[in-house]
């Protein structure tokens, strides 16, 4: 399982992820530009004994990420999408991707991928969850499809 920050701003949400995806043995991919710096001390805080265990990608950009992963199965989480998080069927190599915290993912990536685009319900009138809390509940659900394969 493949957890993506697209462009992410605040240094505590994504050590919150990065925890996440070292204890569930999920990589963690970043696409710059970073609104803070990886050896920050506010990220490093959130999971600092977590860190080695950390599969961690840092890729440039959204276009080198997609070089590398065009053909793999990728998800854009976004409060836009009509289809909700657990009506998808998830394989043990997904990527989730993210936006960042205060715009989310761009409208042209998308439109581009709408039919890749899930979210999670809420009520209506409100913005959004945490950052962290979102990914933790994705992952979980995608995690979950799988069998929890390799936890305990």
């Amino acid at each position: 399982m493949h957890v993506v920050l697209y462009q992410p701003e605040i240094p505590q949400n994504t050590g919150n992820i990065a925890r996440t995806c070292a204890v569930t043995a999920t990589d963690l991919h970043l696409i710059r530009p970073l609104g803070f710096s990886i050896s920050d001390k506010y990220l490093r805080r959130a999971g600092l004994d977590y860190w080695h265990l950390l599969n961690l990608h840092d890729h440039k950009n959204f276009e080198e990420f997609m070089k590398k992963h065009s053909h793999s199965e990728i998800y854009f989480c976004t409060t836009k999408a009509k289809k909700l998080y657990h009506e998808v069927s998830y394989s043990k190599n997904s990527f989730l991707m993210f936006g960042p915290e205060t715009r989310g993912i761009p409208e042209e990536i998308l439109n581009k991928y709408s039919d890749r685009c899930i979210r999670i319900p809420m009520k209506e009138g409100t913005r959004s969850l945490n950052l962290s809390n979102s990914v933790a509940i994705v992952l979980y659900e995608a995690l979950r499809q799988n069998g929890f394969e390799n936890l305990t």
